[in-house]
């Protein structure tokens, strides 16, 4: 098949007062939204082959750069956890994050959903931890009988699954049944009185959290103002670039808000990052040490993320930094979905050319492409149809599947060219 290869383009770029510029003298000027998605997509290590290393350390030094990685029970393709390690690890195995769970280097808790965490930033889940034991939650109200029942079980046999709790007795009204244990297992996990010490795929297995926690782990709940840095600069390091908005994305309060202008301010004072203005977009604080780094734009990959991956997990930083309208519609009733139950988006380079909804048929190891749904209908496609497919053939290998089928494209016209280049990849 013939492709069109693209020349390698290389940009170099500084931040010089608040303002962004290509100081390659023989390249055109490239603008400030480019610059921001390229330094987003550099931070996220989505632009180079291997920014993390490879094998089970580089999942350590994903968590610990992005901060987080959420879990999703949601298995139309691999779960969303390992699909983001996936994204970024060459060689990524799902048995290296369980590894580094058992050895206490890794642990679950909340960041703005269930996630995996670095255990080095154990104590900044505290201030969550001690708002739900205080029960300024409703969403975990057990039984505290049933509570001190768990607690007791667990620390006199070691740890146990929600299921060791399953009552043999089924006499209607016994207080220590399924249901009220696993809400008090739940209860206990959110306020930092058990941790999750392994898993079995979705299987957690509980344990009383000073078993699980490294003696030199720092357990001092950090201040709100602590807290507030905390979330800075996790996301200036994750993204290279955020806003108050995203910072605070789901953490609830006026103080919340409040705390992170303020280590902002400082940091603005101080020189640490610099305040770059976007018509229609808020202000953007840029690490100010960007204009030391090279960023090159060199010819495109293709990368299919997770709906959940840390890269769009902000719909709105998604739209205004990469005009791309990505909403995920497996809550949203099947007559009322635009692409899809399941659709990954499809990044090509610095851009999102377009989306895909997946299921992988694993017992026929087939993945099948049920709807490809390609955003601008006049891209070239012999510029992203090679490296598209063989991200696709690894994809499908990572979910166990030998083959590749297709049911639907969008444009329709460039059904039969896609159909033959995965017949010719040797996968159709």
């Amino acid at each position: 098949m013939a492709v069109k290869m693209m020349r390698k383009q290389e940009h170099i770029f500084q931040l010089r007062n608040g303002t962004i510029e290509n100081v390659e003298t023989n390249m055109k000027k490239i603008s400030a939204l480019q610059q921001l998605r390229l330094t987003t997509l550099e931070s996220q290590g989505l632009l180079q082959a291997s920014p993390f290393g490879k094998g089970k350390e580089a999942v350590l030094n994903v968590l610990e750069h992005l901060g987080y990685v959420q879990i999703d029970t949601l298995s139309i393709v691999e779960r969303a956890h390992h699909h983001t390690l996936w994204t970024r690890i060459p060689g990524y195995k799902t048995e290296y994050l369980d590894a580094l769970v058992k050895e206490r280097k890794v642990f679950e808790y909340w960041f703005h959903a269930a996630s995996y965490l670095p255990m080095k930033d154990f104590r900044y889940v505290l201030p969550q931890m001690s708002k739900v034991k205080r029960n300024e939650s409703h969403h975990y109200n057990a039984d505290p009988k049933v509570m001190q029942y768990v607690m007791d079980t667990i620390r006199a046999e070691g740890p146990k699954k929600a299921k060791d709790f399953e009552s043999k007795n089924k006499r209607t009204g016994s207080w220590w049944n399924w249901k009220p244990s696993k809400l008090a297992l739940e209860r206990l996990f959110m306020q930092g009185d058990l941790m999750i010490c392994e898993r079995n795929g979705m299987q957690k297995l509980y344990d009383i959290t000073e078993r699980v926690l490294p003696g030199d782990i720092n357990t001092t709940e950090p201040s709100p103002i602590e807290f507030a840095e905390y979330l800075v600069k996790t996301y200036l390091r994750a993204y290279g670039c955020t806003t108050v908005k995203q910072i605070t994305h789901l953490k609830t309060g006026k103080k919340v808000r409040k705390n992170v202008n303020e280590v902002l301010e400082s940091m603005l004072r101080e020189g640490i990052v610099q305040k770059v203005n976007i018509e229609g977009m808020p202000s953007v604080f840029i690490q100010s040490d960007s204009e030391e780094k090279t960023l090159r734009k060199t010819r495109p990959d293709i990368r299919l993320l997770s709906p959940f991956d840390n890269s769009i997990i902000h719909r709105d930083r998604t739209k205004q930094l990469f005009d791309f309208d990505f909403r995920l519609e497996c809550y949203t009733p099947k007559e009322k979905r635009q692409y899809g139950y399941f659709c990954l988006p499809i990044l090509f380079g610095d851009t999102f050319i377009g989306r895909v909804d997946c299921k992988a048929h694993r017992k026929e190891k087939q993945f099948e492409l049920i709807h490809l749904h390609i955003e601008n209908p006049d891209t070239d496609i012999e510029l992203w149809i090679e490296p598209f497919i063989k991200s696709i053939k690894r994809f499908a290998g990572f979910n166990n599947c030998q083959s590749i089928t297709l049911t639907k494209v969008t444009p329709s016209k460039q059904t039969d060219i896609i159909k033959q280049a995965i017949l010719i990849s040797g996968q159709g």
